[in-house]
């Protein structure tokens, strides 16, 4: 798979190849929206498991956000292993999803954005003057907290990447594999003419899934993909992201730290005022986690 990001692309192709959501909020991660707790204003020195570079996929070092005036994230050093899911929790506004914005340079779309630092994707830096985030976004996938199939059918909702950068192979086997893929088709194979806003909410976010994973992207960021999905729906997904990661590098943000505890590989634990405050192994940081902070978000004492 070629590593070069050099393709030119229009505003409606970085906004299929990224699948942004139209009802997608704007960014809530601003410290503001946090309640600190009395005496945690200061930031803590974080516990960082080091990632060999030969390891990981994706990497920032002293990556940090601001929106107009408000720094939304501090300085985040960390890499992210390949073919793992890593899970990133913590409160509301503590920096989750500004981060994971960071990785596929979604929040370039956000005027009022402003990041400082590095994010390498396979040893390249993705925001050189010469990356082409539309190229990029075919590399790093994503799928957001709502579903949102595009008002056509289902074939071609997964196709609609595939057509923007001008795939010219075998569609027909592509999309079924795509929904293959995203534990789909035996529900849909029969009905790919319908319209995909007739799916369930459940079938509706694998939809996405399955659009976001057809152009074959090595990295798959999901922005708490199973909020506002009943436990069934919520049940296949985690399965779906189980099998994602035999083949991609899976970065999924959840308000649910039993999800978390269940999907994941690795997690990130994102705290008061945008701070990376532990990262490691999931069975370390839920049963032994090393800064009390972390102890006290994950039994409950705030967040």
């Amino acid at each position: 798979m070629s590593d070069s990001y050099h393709i030119q692309g229009t505003d409606a192709d970085s906004s299929a190849a990224a699948d942004p959501s139209p009802n997608d909020p704007s960014p809530s991660d601003s410290p503001a929206n946090e309640t600190v707790r009395p005496g945690e204003t200061e930031e803590l020195t974080p516990t960082i498991e080091e990632i060999p570079e030969s390891q990981s996929v994706i990497r920032s070092e002293e990556l940090t956000v601001h929106y107009g005036d408000e720094q939304a994230l501090q300085p985040v050093t960390v890499g992210i292993p390949e073919r793992e899911v890593t899970a990133i929790i913590g409160p509301s506004g503590c920096g989750k999803s500004t981060y994971l914005r960071c990785l596929n340079r979604m929040n370039d779309m956000i005027d009022a954005a402003r990041i400082s630092g590095t994010v390498r994707f396979r040893g390249a830096d993705v925001y050189a003057d010469d990356v082409d985030p539309v190229a990029l976004r075919r590399k790093i996938g994503m799928v957001f907290q709502k579903p949102n199939p595009f008002p056509k059918s289902i074939y071609d909702n997964v196709a609609y990447g595939l057509k923007i950068q001008g795939f010219d192979g075998d569609m027909d086997a592509r999309v079924e594999q795509a929904l293959r893929d995203a534990a789909l088709w035996d529900e849909v194979k029969d009905q790919l003419d319908s319209s995909g806003l007739d799916l369930s909410g459940g079938q509706q976010q694998r939809l996405c899934i399955a659009r976001a994973i057809a152009p074959d992207p090595e990295v798959v960021l999901m922005d708490e993909p199973a909020s506002a999905l009943d436990p069934v729906a919520t049940a296949k997904v985690e399965d779906l992201i189980a099998d994602l990661s035999e083949r991609y590098t899976v970065i999924i943000v959840t308000h649910n730290m039993q999800q978390a505890a269940r999907i994941s590989d690795k997690t990130a634990v994102f705290l008061t005022g945008g701070q990376l405050v532990e990262f490691g192994d999931t069975d370390q940081i839920f049963e032994n986690p090393e800064n009390q902070r972390v102890e006290d978000y994950i039994t409950g004492k705030f967040g």
